[in-house]
């Protein structure tokens, strides 16, 4: 299947092999809707069956990342539901998560201004974080009423930055600044704003220009092995690089460093 690039509720290009999706609210910051939230759920799972997508760049909108869930559209109408519609939510809310986990594409989030709520938990979601100095990434839940634990925060963001860094953020609601988040590891790079897009397109490009069954493969295990012991994650990591041997791109590598020239890699 190739991926449908025909989407309402954000925006979405997909050109070399590589799906630019952003928010598409820029005058409110970005915030999701329930409609936002169910496509981009859809989109990152249909993305797992599609071969022509290599690498995906989520990125911010008119200085923007995302402010999370609307105030209006989502915030208003959740105080009004029963306990089973709002599980049915926050149910829906964690598989958006779990599809960008699962959708086999390396993704980039470019994170500009601010990046809070569920647009923080994106950016969580996401492989690699670029931002800009002037990136405030807020996991805020608290200062709503709520709970820290949301779309699994208390079991992702621990991995990126620690676990007392980790709590800190999801107790207090604080902004995590751009400075902070590189040296704690949440960001991979902070660039200038004019360099944002250009500098997460760059690693998208390289990423998509490597071995991406492989890559798939790569993302995979990180997200599995965090549930294995050392034994099971080196039997899986065994059996998934036998797999990747059996495929065209580890031949071509091969006949390409014989012949002295870079590998051009297919994918298969």
């Amino acid at each position: 299947m190739t991926m449908n690039s025909d989407v309402q509720h954000f925006k979405c290009e997909i050109a070399d092999g590589i799906a630019t999706v952003a928010l598409d609210r820029p005058d409110r910051k970005n915030p999701l809707t329930f409609d936002s939230y169910a496509e981009l759920r859809d989109w990152f799972r249909d993305l797992h069956y599609d071969d022509t997508v290599k690498a995906v760049v989520f990125a911010s909108n008119g200085g923007n990342f995302s402010s999370g869930g609307d105030v209006h559209d989502i915030i208003g109408p959740l105080t009004k539901m029963t306990m089973k519609e709002l599980l049915t939510f926050t149910r829906m809310t964690g598989d958006l998560v779990k599809a960008m986990i699962n959708c086999g594409k390396p993704i980039i989030a470019a994170v500009d201004g601010i990046c809070a709520g569920a647009g923080a938990i994106i950016s969580m979601a996401s492989d690699l974080r670029v931002a800009t100095p002037g990136a405030k990434t807020a996991f805020l839940f608290n200062r709503v009423g709520l709970a820290g634990c949301d779309m699994g925060a208390c079991a992702i963001l621990p991995r990126i930055i620690g676990q007392g860094r980790a709590a800190e953020l999801l107790y207090l609601g604080r902004a995590m600044s751009a400075e902070e988040g590189l040296a704690w590891g949440y960001f991979n790079k902070v660039v200038p704003a004019e360099e944002l897009d250009a500098t997460a397109r760059d690693l998208a490009a390289r990423i998509a220009a490597g071995p991406n069954f492989a890559n798939m493969m790569t993302k995979t295990m990180l997200a599995q092995e965090w549930c294995m012991s050392i034994e099971q994650a080196i039997e899986a990591e065994a059996q998934a690089q036998a797999i990747c041997m059996q495929g065209q791109d580890f031949h071509r590598a091969y006949h390409a460093f014989v012949a002295k020239e870079k590998p051009v890699f297919e994918g298969d």
